[in-house]
């Protein structure tokens, strides 16, 4: 395996995850690509709000009916970062992206890795770390991954390249059809995402 030296230390974090005789081929910290995403899965039905729509939600209603925050955000993705992924609500893509979604809303940071073994591609959360958080808890917290989801190899097919404003991005197609991507700020190094497409499609 041959892995750059920037993400050697999640390493030991995704071998805990492994049962015996699986072995990791590629390590990439990586970011949830830009753009629009794929629809999140079914949630269950929960109970209408009792507490009204607040005072700013009336006044905002009243000054225009038709404000609308997501769909905003959405065409400002669009825009600059294009398509993030793609998918049905039961999707892989979509599985996959909401769980990463409600991984990185909780308290604390905490790092996407993805690892590509002789048998899945892995998708992990490191444990959260405050902002003050020391040397040493960083380094803790990179070692103890939490599994987000995995799919078999056979099931996975990835290629890097640029994409609008994502200079560095990994897309990975799964066999229903969808899709999701990553990427890597633009002062790091592409050759982790390189080495993960590049582990994807060794046989």
């Amino acid at each position: 395996m041959t892995v750059d030296e920037s993400q050697a230390r999640y390493v030991d974090g995704i071998t805990r995850l492994l049962p015996a005789g699986e072995q990791v081929r590629a390590v990439a910290q990586v970011r949830a690509g830009g753009g629009l995403t794929p629809a999140p899965p079914p949630q269950p039905s929960t109970p209408p709000a009792t507490g009204g729509p607040g005072f700013l939600g009336v006044l905002l209603n009243v000054l225009s009916p038709n404000i609308t925050f997501g769909r905003a955000d959405n065409a400002v993705d669009w825009l600059f970062f294009g398509v993030g992924g793609r998918g049905e609500p039961d999707s892989q893509a979509s599985v996959l992206h909401h769980a990463l979604t409600v991984a990185t809303k909780g308290s604390g940071l905490r790092t996407l890795v993805l690892a590509v073994t002789d048998q899945r591609l892995l998708l992990g959360a490191t444990a959260p770390v405050g902002l003050l958080s020391s040397s040493a808890a960083d380094e803790r917290a990179q070692a103890d991954i939490e599994l987000l989801g995995s799919v078999p190899r056979t099931a996975v097919t990835a290629r890097f390249g640029r994409y609008r404003l994502n200079w560095k991005r990994l897309r990975i197609d799964f066999a229903d059809g969808s899709w999701l991507s990553f990427h890597v700020p633009l002062a790091d190094s592409g050759r982790p995402l390189r080495e993960v497409a590049a582990a994807l499609s060794v046989g």
